[in-house]
């Protein structure tokens, strides 16, 4: 599955927005990701290298408009 809210039981971007309300300052990591450009010969499936960094960057994306709403109010 994807990180987007509507593919799954949790939606992220409100798991992100309660961590970004209440000053998390710590690592991001996703659990899991997706397969990328043939890394499934190389690696257990779900936690590829190019997958997990493609996660992060979605929940990165996140914050990054959480902080961009935030500062235009």
């Amino acid at each position: 599955m994807s990180h987007r809210g509507r593919d799954g039981s949790v939606d992220i971007a409100e798991v992100v927005k309660a961590y970004h309300e209440n000053g998390f300052t710590g690592y991001v990591r996703p659990d899991h990701g997706r397969h990328l450009w043939g890394e499934e010969k190389n690696c257990r499936p779900g936690y590829g290298l190019y997958d997990r960094a493609l996660g992060v960057m979605y929940l990165l994306g996140v914050w990054d408009s959480l902080e961009n709403a935030k500062e235009t109010k």
